[in-house]
């Protein structure tokens, strides 16, 4: 005896008719709005007419493997949709001031 309800025997999962647009459509806002989480993407797909809660639409975004890059700190970085960043770079002078910050303090312990 496993003492289980009956019912859950005989459950079988329903797939509905537009799954696969939800998929397209979630996919795409999370690819458009980078930052935006699922919470944020359902409130998208409610004001574009999409009758879906938020539960359906976490089920949807982790059966993507979609996520939300973590954020980083503000250090004159560039983000990028992917979530990778990239590291400014000294052009000319007066581009990073940090670097130049460093250069005047190393500039003046060599006097």
């Amino acid at each position: 005896m496993v003492k289980q309800p009956r019912g859950t025997q005989r459950y079988r999962p329903t797939q509905r008719d537009d799954e696969e647009e939800l998929t397209r459509a979630i996919v795409s806002l999370a690819s458009q709005y980078g930052r935006y989480g699922y919470r944020r993407i359902t409130a998208l797909l409610r004001r574009a007419a999409w009758n879906v809660g938020k539960d359906r639409v976490e089920r949807i975004w982790r059966r993507e493997g979609l996520k939300v890059p973590k954020k980083q700190k503000p250090r004159g970085r560039l983000w990028l949709n992917d979530g990778s960043c990239v590291r400014l770079r000294p052009e000319h002078a007066n581009h990073v001031w940090s670097y130049d910050f460093v250069s005047a303090k190393t500039m003046m312990e060599g006097q």
